[in-house]
């Protein structure tokens, strides 16, 4: 392993020699256009202005920075420029004919920078008058230097041990632990709610929803599984956990549509291994967004299964009816962070809303939200990579930061794995009174579960046999 030399990042390189790296590059770089449809994408963005500068005001990495590195087309266009040169007509010719632009490593160490300090939240595709996609250019621009060796050690190490390791998962969990895990919440619900089975099913086979969270809730967020366990219990809900895979993350999504295809195809088997109808996912924005995409990218139709997120499934719950919650139960401030891979699309943003507006005493919102929502700076990855944990906090976090300073909250809601770890850890640097929480662990505190099966039973049969008792005779 190396790292690269004028990088502040440490990445995780095969020792390839400085010369041979711009060949790498470009080698993988062709394969890839081989092999799938950024082609197009990319010969339409080359022929267009990718320098007007229009996203600066939507960036909130360039906003904090100033820096001109952070300007998402500056970004893209590091790219492009390859591009334009080693695969158009146009620049071949030119390169046979003057001295134009040859890819040098030098320049690999300013994308392997400039790439990753990037979140991905596509705000800035939303201000770009030609409609350029620079997420989807920085998602690119990191799967070839991927294939080239450059890979966030950090990263590499969750997907290897998710693809190849004993676990098959990128905490790195044993069944067993999960198993015991799941136990011990079994009789934390039990407490809570005396004479409800609330349980955490494994590996039920004809189960119509398996159940894929982020694997790290296993060991950070008891709440939030807690809640999933009892909304699904709440509403009759048939599902399960597998056992060969319980893991929703998908690091393909940040930086390898190859490690994403074949993360998603292990999760589809285990889905078809037990004979599962639905793919349930956790309170995570981009596990959600990875199976949603992916199922559609790199699955063949004839094995490809709905995808649904666990808070579409209880907002469904509580507009039918089957899932009652108390009004008003929490009473201090909320307010509510949209992850961006849910909520840019305008897939998931009112559904959690309309929850929280009733469980609530006093909801708030930040300015913007929804679709034009800030990213927490940790978007895109960035919050596995601890080398920038500073750029994450005061550059590319500080927006938030101030976002929800400016509400008064007490609670913020932030159904995102990644986006719990930034936001916590962003909340301590700033300073700021608020605790990051999930919906879910909200939602445990508002449940109406009525009285136990037992006492449900009991209630019954003394009706019954109230209706069943003789008449008695009236006195005169």
């Amino acid at each position: 392993m190396a790292s690269s030399a004028t990088s502040p990042y440490s990445y995780y390189t095969e020792p390839f020699s400085q010369a041979e790296r711009p060949r790498r590059f470009l080698e993988a770089f062709a394969a890839i256009l081989a092999h799938s449809n950024y082609g197009p994408a990319l010969d339409t963005f080359v022929r267009v202005s990718a320098k007007c500068a229009r996203c600066t005001a939507s960036c909130p990495v360039y906003e904090a920075s100033q820096d001109p590195q952070d300007i998402p087309c500056h970004r893209s266009e590091l790219l492009l420029k390859v591009y334009r040169r080693y695969f158009t007509l146009g620049g071949q010719l030119k390169a046979r004919l003057y001295d134009y632009y040859t890819l040098t490593d030098r320049q690999l160490d300013e994308m392997a920078e400039s790439f990753w300090r990037c979140t991905a939240c596509k705000r800035c595709k939303a201000s770009c008058p030609m409609g350029i996609d620079h997420a989807m250019v920085t998602h690119l621009a990191r799967w070839i230097l991927a294939e080239s060796g450059v890979i966030p050690k950090a990263l590499l190490v969750s997907v290897r041990e998710q693809l190849e390791g004993k676990t098959r998962n990128t905490s790195a969990i044993p069944a067993i632990a999960m198993k015991d895990s799941c136990e011990f919440l079994e009789e934390e619900l039990e407490e809570a709610f005396p004479g409800h089975p609330i349980k955490f099913p494994v590996d039920v086979e004809g189960a119509e929803y398996v159940f894929f969270p982020a694997v790290s809730d296993y060991l950070m967020e008891a709440d939030t599984l807690m809640g999933n366990a009892a909304v699904l219990h709440t509403i009759g809900a048939s599902w399960t956990i597998g056992s060969h895979n319980f893991d929703g993350i998908d690091y393909g999504l940040f930086y390898s549509d190859r490690m994403w295809e074949q993360i998603i195809q292990a999760q589809v088997a285990e889905l078809k291994r037990l004979g599962g109808k639905v793919m349930l996912i956790g309170e995570c924005g981009h596990a959600s967004r990875a199976a949603k995409e992916g199922m559609q990218s790199f699955i063949p139709p004839e094995d490809r299964v709905p995808v649904v997120n666990c808070m579409e499934l209880a907002h469904q719950a509580f507009v039918s009816g089957k899932l009652k919650l108390k009004p008003n139960v929490i009473e201090e401030r909320t307010t509510y962070h949209d992850p961006c891979n849910i909520a840019r699309s305008g897939w998931i943003v009112e559904q959690p809303r309309e929850i929280l507006r009733h469980i609530c005493k006093d909801f708030v919102e930040m300015t913007p939200r929804g679709r034009d929502n800030y990213c927490c700076g940790g978007g895109g990855g960035t919050v596995s990579i601890d080398e920038i944990k500073d750029f994450r906090m005061f550059i590319g976090g500080k927006t938030k930061a101030a976002q929800i300073r400016a509400t008064g909250a007490k609670y913020v809601v932030t159904p995102c794995a990644n986006c719990k770890k930034q936001v916590g850890e962003l909340l301590e640097a700033h300073e700021v009174d608020c605790e990051r929480i999930g919906l879910h662990d909200l939602m445990l505190k508002a449940l109406i579960l009525g009285d136990p099966p037992a006492a449900e039973a009991k209630n019954a049969a003394e009706a019954t046999s109230s209706t069943n008792e003789p008449a008695q005779p009236q006195e005169d």
